[in-house]
């Protein structure tokens, strides 16, 4: 049985080998349950390296660009990338 594994990375820009700054981890197989988000150092230090490591990119944020005034808004991360592993579980 297959179960998916998310991985959510924010980037410093929209470039995938630019630099982590957040990130959430997800495991749709029960072997963790907390949120990997919460450790000092990133899973990966670039989008890149998560997709040699065998993720599978499978969505990106809209690339929008800042409404005049707003180019330096720190409110929300903006650069986010969703990448998946499936994994096989015992039943």
């Amino acid at each position: 049985m297959r179960r998916q594994q998310v991985l959510v990375l924010y980037l410093a820009n929209s470039a995938l080998d630019s630099a982590v700054v957040g990130w959430s981890v997800y495991d749709g197989t029960g072997a963790t349950r907390r949120m990997a988000g919460d450790e000092e150092v990133p899973p990966y230090g670039n989008g890149l390296d998560a997709l040699k490591d065998g993720w599978r990119l499978f969505q990106a944020s809209q690339l929008l660009p800042h409404a005049r005034g707003e180019e330096f808004d720190l409110a929300y991360l903006k650069y986010e990338f969703f990448f998946e592993k499936l994994v096989e579980v015992a039943p």
